[in-house]
């Protein structure tokens, strides 16, 4: 257990305080003589688990302690978060279920392209368009979390979510082009071999005279 596994499982250990705070509405509490409400202590802790999901990446590369559980946690940690926030949005009435819809079956599709993919021997890197999804539903959801309280704000979140929706859309395109152009030439590649293999086989068989 190093340094940036700690960090994924805390974030992990965010997304069920995040799902509280969201569907209770609380705390509204004076926070050393400010006033803050649940929406700001929402954005907090979104915030802060963003920031881990940034961290566990940078100190993984820098002290090289990129483990096999830490590439497992780390993608499903991120889903899980992303997934209960909007569905924790919808159920506050502030996303429309379609959209959660749309991007959480994007984070499954892509989560089971990549898992085909490690199985035939091979990954799909994110793509350019896929981290900025990710920066674009952290930023989306932070503002349709301060527009329960701040509704001058909702005009903002309903645009970031539509774009989160295009990229989110745009970037599962890209995934499936990626995993379709290996897949596929993997498939044909094994495919060649076996009738290589049959026809070797073939020929090894004596004949009588």
């Amino acid at each position: 257990m190093n340094l940036p596994n700690s960090l994924t499982i805390l974030r992990i250990f965010f997304i069920p305080v995040l799902v509280v705070v969201l569907l209770t509405r609380e705390p509204n509490v004076v926070f050393f003589g400010v006033p803050t409400n649940f929406a700001e202590w929402g954005v907090l802790i979104l915030l802060a688990a963003a920031a881990t999901d940034w961290a566990d990446g940078y100190y993984a590369r820098r002290r090289s302690e990129v483990t096999t559980l830490g590439i497992l946690l780390d993608p499903i940690a991120d889903k899980l978060l992303m997934t209960a926030a909007f569905i924790s949005l919808v159920e506050m009435h502030l996303v429309q279920g379609w959209m959660a819809v749309i991007i959480i079956g994007r984070e499954i599709v892509v989560l089971g392209l990549r898992n085909i993919a490690s199985a035939e021997g091979f990954t799909i890197p994110a793509s350019a368009l896929g981290k900025t999804k990710m920066v674009l539903q952290v930023i989306a959801v932070c503002a349709v979390i301060l527009a329960a309280k701040h509704p001058v704000i909702h005009p903002l979140g309903v645009v970031l979510l539509w774009l989160v929706v295009g990229s989110a859309v745009v970037s599962a395109f890209q995934y499936f082009q990626k995993f379709w152009g290996r897949v596929d030439g993997s498939v044909k590649q094994r495919r060649h071999l076996r009738i290589l293999e049959r026809r070797k086989n073939a020929q090894d068989v004596p004949t009588i005279q």
